[in-house]
Parts: structure tokens; C-alpha cells; sequence
């Protein structure tokens, strides 16, 4: 009997150079029944016309143009084209080891509906890996290895967007690829967390991740830090903030500013905590800075952290730890 099929969803823009190495892992899965949906985001390389040669010599290869503009229209288009029972991404730069997909697909099988299969990322690259890459990626597999990676959603996106497989069913269930919010990859990573499905826990490395100074991630204006800031608060206020606790917010630099900013937008009372002896006493947006110690004269606060400092960062998690709070109930950290 044939196994069921598996869609993948892939993007691509302006990634000629890349696009073989990336198909040809595909190719290369052990697990055979799979379908790429391509769809071209309206590259001015060769990129098109490379990946038309795999799909004339594979059927499984089937290659569009994105009807609209911009990645999160391309993965609804490749989503509206898929007929797979189990869906995932890939990235048009990036590598599949060879047994990924039937990893993914082990892993869903295993554990049902309302779960989302993980793996452990890599990244490479031929200028090598920046620091931050790196931290990033040993933070992110930390996360995966036991399946705790929503206990730190409002720090960074903890699901990779190209290493993770869901039932179709649930995607659907979700949203899919239905909110015009960036990043796009964050956005369903929130949306796995407000409908409450279970990462599955992984040990292994399924994806290789490139990086190179142009990709995406490092260039776009999506993938700025007030975008992430801005999806952050909107499902901090929607899942997990409680209006009947007072709200604090930890730190007065760039980042406390904009999530200072965005509270007052939404009309969200809040108290600013901050430890700088320069700025306590001094109101910014006519808020005033309080000291740490007035987190003492409230109720059940809950805090949002803003504070990057990784001195300071550990610090404050010790000072609430101590006065008996628990992570990713009463305190968030935003970065």
C-alpha cells in the first residue's frame, strides 16, 4: 500500500544559486511519496528556469508563480495547490538531510493530532556562522530536545520556520497561512501555541540551515526588530496577559520604549521598571521610571523583560524566581 502523501511548501526568490542542492535533497528522501510546491515570488535570476528542468524530468516538482507579492501570499497559493495529508516547509537555500521526512512523518504518526514535528537545526555557510547564529541555534535545539520550546516563545521564534510537519488538518485548524503578519514563520509559530499543540520532542538534526549575508532573515524589513516586538505584544495581550493582575515592564532602552509604546496604543495600564539610577524618577511618553524595589508593593504582578543584557537578564530571573514566579506565567521575556 502506498504511503500517504506529504506536500512541501517552498518558496523561493532570487535563490538560483541555491535551488539545486536544496531540490536534490529532496530527491534524495527515503521517504518517496512527497510533493514540492514551488512557487516563484518573482525572481529576476535564472531561478525559475532552473527549477523547471527538475520539474520536467520529476512529476512530483510542481512549479508556480506566485499569483501576489511576497512570501506569506506564496505559501497560501503553495498551501491552495497541496493535496497532502501532512504539510511542511522548505526553504529554497537550505538542505534536507535524507531522512527528514520520514522522521516527521514517524513523529506525527506516534503522537496524533494536535502536534507538531520538530528536529534539531544546523546552520552552515562559506563565510562560516556569526556568534549570533550560533547561540541561536544551540538555544532553539536546547528547546526541541524536550519539547519545551513555548516556554520562551516571546524571546525569539522557538519553531523553525523550513524543520516542522503538521497533519494538514491542523493547519487548516490554525489559520494556515491566512494572517497578513510578519514574520510570517513567528505568526504560525504563536498561532501552534494558541491552539495548543504539543512540540514533539527531537534529538536529531533535520534541517541545515545556510547562512550567507543576503538571506532574508538578515535583509528584509519584516524581519526587523520592531516587527517582532509588535507580534510579540499582540499575543502577549491576546494568550497570556491577565487584566485583573497589574503589568510591569522591565527596562527603559530601545526595546522597552517600543513595547512601551505599543502598550499605551492598546490602552494597557502598566508600571515601568527600570535600574538605571539616571532614568529612575524621569517620566518617557509621561510614564514614570520606577525602581525594582516597587515591584515589591504589588499584587501578583505580571512582568514583561526587555532588559538583553544576559548579566542583567539572569539577574532579574533570579530576583523573580525568589520571590516566586514562574516563567511563562508571570514573566515574559521579550528578548
Amino acid at each position: 500500500m502506498q504511503e500517504p502523501l506529504l506536500s512541501i511548501l517552498t518558496p523561493f526568490k532570487d535563490t538560483a544559486s541555491y535551488l539545486p542542492q536544496c531540490i536534490e535533497s529532496i530527491q534524495s528522501q527515503d521517504y518517496e511519496n512527497w510533493e514540492l510546491i514551488i512557487v516563484d515570488d518573482h525572481s529576476v535570476d535564472t531561478g525559475y528556469a532552473i527549477v523547471r528542468q527538475y520539474a520536467h524530468k520529476d512529476d512530483r516538482i510542481k512549479l508556480y508563480t506566485n499569483p501576489g507579492n511576497g512570501i506569506i501570499e506564496a505559501l497560501r497559493f503553495a498551501f491552495s495547490k497541496s493535496e497532502g495529508a501532512y504539510i511542511t516547509r522548505m526553504d529554497s537555500d537550505d538542505v534536507m538531510p535524507y531522512h527528514k521526512l520520514t522522521e516527521m512523518k514517524t513523529q506525527l504518526d506516534q503522537h496524533g493530532k494536535k502536534h507538531v514535528a520538530l528536529g534539531l537545526v544546523k546552520y552552515f555557510g562559506d563565510e562560516g556562522i556569526s556568534d549570533g547564529y550560533y547561540k541561536y541555534e544551540q538555544w532553539l535545539n536546547r528547546l526541541t530536545q524536550s519539547g519545551a520550546n513555548y516556554t520562551e516563545i516571546y524571546k525569539e521564534c522557538v519553531i523553525p520556520s523550513p524543520c516542522w510537519m503538521v497533519h494538514r488538518e491542523d493547519l487548516i485548524a490554525c489559520e494556515a497561512f491566512e494572517p497578513n503578519r510578519y514574520p510570517e514563520d513567528y505568526d504560525l509559530a504563536f498561532r501552534f501555541y494558541k491552539y495548543q499543540y504539543t512540540c514533539i520532542p527531537s534529538n536529531t538534526v533535520l534541517h541545515y540551515w545556510r547562512d550567507y549575508s543576503n538571506r532574508t532573515s538578515r535583509t528584509h524589513e519584516h524581519y526587523a526588530q520592531n516587527y517582532f516586538l509588535a507580534i510579540k505584544t499582540h499575543y502577549f495581550l491576546q494568550l497570556d496577559y491577565r487584566p485583573e493582575r497589574p503589568l510591569t515592564l522591565w527596562g527603559a532602552g530601545f526595546k522597552g520604549k517600543e513595547v512601551a509604546k505599543l502598550l499605551l496604543q492598546h490602552k494597557v495600564p502598566f508600571y515601568w521598571i527600570c535600574n538605571n539610577p539616571k532614568k529612575i524618577g524621569k517620566k518617557i511618553y509621561k510614564q514614570r521610571l520606577l525602581p525594582v524595589t516597587f515591584l515589591n508593593t504589588l499584587e501578583q504582578p505580571q512582568s514583561i523583560i526587555t532588559v538583553a543584557n544576559s548579566t542583567s537578564q539572569k539577574r532579574i530571573k533570579t530576583h523573580l524566581k525568589n520571590a516566586g514566579m514562574q516563567s511563562a506565567k508571570d514573566y515574559f521575556f521579550f528578548c
